[in-house]
């Protein structure tokens, strides 16, 4: 049976991979903050799934995080087929007016919690040559993001580390797929500020984010956007040909927080 392991599993994207997983009768291991949120979620999926669902509360920002979260994986003995790194979070405002702090937790939680987990758990799925990761990126890899300059600097360094991993590993049968979800409704935007910026207007569904990242996993594609309407496709495809000072422009002015 599959067990997947799901970082950010409290709410959102996270908690609808989870619900998906365990639909299809796969166990869980849910990671994240909120203990309380994580042991309702365990409760629901094992009532309506009869699966088994291991609860770990961690904050992977923390000092030693991610080691500690695999070594109590493995004291478990639970084999982890599928790792989905999906905690993240973002923050709007000028790069240089925004505390520092804040920006070093979105740094070690982005990029050094994901890149660390990548790094402990594939070694286990190359003995084995099988597994499959999922790491939530998002359409902001492929900008830069004036007023979200760490959180699109972050996200693009997800999108190049996965496909890079994915060719590493080509030749095994191992998978890494990258998800770009555009705006999603979930509490990101609420957290992250940008529930208040014309780049939020139109948001797709948790649900449907999930669906895609998790067929696009199974599968093994390499690539994946979710979640956007045609204008933001069209967007998304003018930007090879957009020059850059007016494509930062342009991002610059979507960010800009309503009067």
């Amino acid at each position: 049976m599959n067990t997947a392991l799901i970082t950010g599993a409290s709410s959102g994207i996270g908690k609808d991979l989870a619900k998906i997983h365990a639909s299809k009768g796969g166990d869980l291991i849910i990671v994240a903050r909120s203990g309380d949120a994580l042991r309702q979620l365990q409760l629901d999926l094992e009532s309506a799934h009869q699966i088994r669902v291991h609860v770990i509360v961690k904050d992977l920002t923390a000092p030693h995080a991610t080691q500690e979260l695999y070594d109590e994986v493995k004291a478990t003995g639970i084999q982890v087929d599928y790792l989905i790194n999906n905690a993240g979070f973002g923050g709007i405002g000028k790069f240089y007016k925004r505390n520092w702090e804040t920006d070093q937790q979105m740094i070690l939680l982005n990029i050094m919690a994901l890149t660390h987990l990548c790094r402990l758990f594939i070694p286990d799925f190359v003995k084995r040559n099988e597994g499959k990761i999922l790491n939530v990126s998002s359409t902001a890899s492929l900008m830069p993001g004036p007023m979200q300059a760490v959180y699109f600097a972050s996200k693009a360094y997800v999108s190049s580390l996965s496909n890079a991993i994915a060719q590493e590993l080509s030749e095994t049968n191992i998978t890494v797929t990258n998800l770009m979800p555009g705006a999603t409704a979930t509490g990101f935007g609420k957290t992250s500020g940008m529930d208040q910026t014309s780049l939020f207007d139109q948001t797709a569904t948790s649900e449907d984010v999930a669906q895609t990242g998790y067929t696009a996993m199974i599968n093994g594609d390499m690539n994946v956007k979710a979640g956007l309407s045609f204008s933001q496709k069209a967007m998304l495809a003018a930007i090879p040909l957009t020059p850059k000072k007016v494509l930062l422009k342009m991002v610059e002015k979507m960010q800009q927080p309503r009067a």
